[in-house]
């Protein structure tokens, strides 16, 4: 089995597609953690399920990384996630801004896959109705 460097890791997230799903082995070890905001699972079936919901729900979802730190059996990558919505203004790009930590096993492969992101700014606060009172309640609490 091929595994991937943290520079590949980056390069198949940039240019990930629902083919290269069937390749999601070589990037994530069989009992992989992933949790982002709305998720929280262990093992490769239930993280390919994530991805492939994505591009049920998305249209031309995709990750651009500008910048990255590695050290030893980790990285942090800092990215932009580009999208439209498939069912919800399919016309209009939506950007959300995070991070991902990742940790790796001896084999190279992601052992620890966390996303983080501002739900309330990158998403609610753009909604129409839940924006303004997510907006109001920013102001309010600053």
């Amino acid at each position: 089995m091929t595994t991937l460097s943290p520079d590949g890791v980056a390069r198949y997230f940039e240019s990930m597609t629902p083919e290269a799903l069937t390749r999601l082995d070589t990037v994530y070890a069989a009992d992989a953690f992933f949790k982002d905001p709305f998720n929280e699972v262990t093992g490769l079936p239930a993280i390919r399920r994530i991805y492939e919901h994505m591009y049920e729900a998305l249209i031309d979802p995709r990750f651009l990384i500008v910048n990255r730190i590695v050290e030893d059996a980790q990285a942090m990558f800092e990215w932009d996630f580009r999208f439209r919505i498939r069912r919800w203004r399919p016309h209009e790009v939506w950007k959300i801004h995070g991070t991902t930590h990742l940790r790796f096993g001896s084999d190279g492969r992601i052992v620890h896959h966390r996303d983080y992101w501002d739900t309330g700014e990158e998403l609610y606060a753009k909604l129409p109705v839940i924006g303004g009172v997510v907006r109001f309640l920013r102001r309010q609490m600053g």
